[in-house]
């Protein structure tokens, strides 16, 4: 066959499409412009870019800002209010006997009978109850019979001694001898003194299964019945028989605000109400104060003896004690809703200048329902919050709002 050379070969006609036209010729563009079209389009991208990262760098911001915003909860706050005082001083008290003591075994046994239930009316050196006391009989009995021995011992020792001393007149005996007796008598006298202290210990040990009343006063408990193993003393084996309380007159305890303290004084006149006897008023006393303000509570401890000759007031009993200051202090009040109920006691929650929380233990006075009188632990300046959350803790930092109901709220 024959080979075709190379650029021999016919190259075919390139076909066209006769609709289509040859379009003119073209300059070509400038090198200048080029470049400029060229950097027009990077500095498009590049601002775009940028403004692109600066608004996704505010959201982001704008976003961590509005998250640690939404972790600091707001709080709403109001202030104490100041109300003026008057002449007459009303603070809450504790009810309590003049005296009150439980009554323990003095020995070991069984009970064999109490005669005194829970409110009878004892009498001092009366009767409470038996208790029954094999062992100590017993041991009773045989210190009785070893007294008894010595006691003969003693008889024979001074006999041989008076005999020795007489034998030693007569140079009968040595003096080594005399003295040897002479000693075993006052040996005799010592085990005798001994034996006779021990029968007197368990006499009035024995004496103990009686158990009388120390004073008079108001049986108050009983926490035996017959047959009960006794223990003797208060440890950890000993059992409580009985409770006494006298209840005439009665100790009542205030916790006077350090405003007041000054006017404590022993025998000022102070009136009682109780709830349970609306309108009436038990006249009392101030026995005695601390003498010392307790730096927890601002408050001043005072005693106020109150006559119970009826016995209508009970000891345990909560009630209001009124005292004629003759001064007038403001009284200080917040809201119902301020106060906090914790294991450690009652709080209320107050915010610093720094939004920061921090607890305060209060002293509560009167009640008036929507508003609670404090008689110590809070200034009249504090921020006190409202509603505070229990997951509240010290140290919190919140933000602080104003209510716009005057802290009244539910």
């Amino acid at each position: 066959m024959p080979v075709e050379q190379p650029g021999t070969a016919q190259t075919e006609p390139r076909r066209t499409d006769p609709h289509l036209e040859r379009s003119p010729d073209l300059p070509p563009a400038p090198a200048g412009r080029a470049k400029i079209l060229v950097g027009a389009v990077l500095l498009v991208l590049v601002t775009a870019g940028t403004v692109t990262f600066l608004s996704r760098k505010n959201e982001a911001d704008a976003l961590a800002k509005e998250t640690e915003a939404i972790s600091i909860p707001t709080v709403a706050v109001v202030q104490p209010e100041v109300e003026p005082g008057n002449d007459e001083l009303v603070l809450p008290g504790n009810l309590q006997a003049f005296e009150e003591s439980p009554i323990f075994a003095r020995t070991n046994g069984y009970l064999v009978r109490w005669y005194k239930d829970i409110g009878s009316q004892i009498q001092k050196g009366e009767l409470l109850a038996n208790i029954d006391t094999p062992e100590v009989d017993q041991e009773l009995s045989q210190a009785r019979a070893g007294r008894e021995q010595i006691k003969a011992q003693l008889e024979l020792a001074k006999i041989s001694a008076d005999r020795w001393a007489n034998l030693r007149k007569t140079d009968a005996v040595s003096q080594q001898e005399a003295d040897q007796q002479a000693s075993g008598y006052q040996q005799a006298q010592a085990n005798l003194a001994a034996a006779d202290a021990n029968v007197r210990r368990l006499e009035q040990l024995e004496s103990f299964k009686n158990v009388y009343a120390p004073f008079s006063g108001v049986l108050t408990r009983r926490n035996v019945d017959p047959g009960a193993l006794i223990n003797s003393g208060a440890g950890a084996t000993g059992k409580e028989l009985f409770d006494i309380a006298r209840v005439d007159p009665l100790r009542v305890y205030v916790s006077v605000p350090q405003a007041y303290a000054p006017t404590m004084k022993a025998g000022m006149k102070a009136a009682i109400t109780l709830q349970e006897f609306p309108g009436q008023k038990f006249l009392g006393a101030i026995a005695r104060t601390a003498d010392a303000i307790d730096p927890s509570t601002r408050t001043l401890l005072t005693e106020v003896d109150v006559p119970n000759k009826g016995g209508k007031l009970l000891p345990g009993s909560f009630g209001q004690v009124h005292f004629a200051t003759g001064t007038n202090v403001p009284r200080i009040t917040i809201p119902v809703n301020t106060m906090l109920f914790r294991a450690e006691g009652t709080r209320v929650a107050v915010v610093d200048k720094d939004g920061k929380v921090w607890f305060h233990p209060i002293t509560i006075g009167r009640d008036f329902g929507a508003t609670i009188e404090i008689l110590g632990g809070i200034d009249q300046n504090d921020e006190i919050i409202i509603n505070p959350s229990d997951s509240l803790e010290e140290g919190q930092q919140v933000h602080v709002t104003k209510p716009t109901d005057g802290g009244q709220r539910s």
